[in-house]
């Protein structure tokens, strides 16, 4: 039987770190895609990389890949 301090450990940190972790990944794909400064091939191999290593391959792209915007989003 889980206790009540185990359920609040999984309710109170452990979701709000899952849910901030797969949000960043998407906003990492979607920065992939809209990115101007990346050719249409490193695109596809960040978003591959993003898809097959999830949150690791975001942070790398975050740190390699996302520097290399030369126009804000939207634009």
């Amino acid at each position: 039987m889980v206790s009540i301090i185990g359920l609040l450990f999984l309710v109170f940190v452990c979701l709000p770190i899952v849910l901030a972790m797969f949000a960043f990944w998407i906003w990492m794909l979607i920065s992939a895609i809209q990115n101007k400064g990346l050719t249409e091939g490193e695109k596809v191999a960040w978003v591959l990389v993003m898809l097959f290593t999830h949150w690791l391959g975001a942070l790398i792209y975050f740190v390699i890949g996302h520097p290399k915007r030369k126009t804000p989003l939207g634009t």
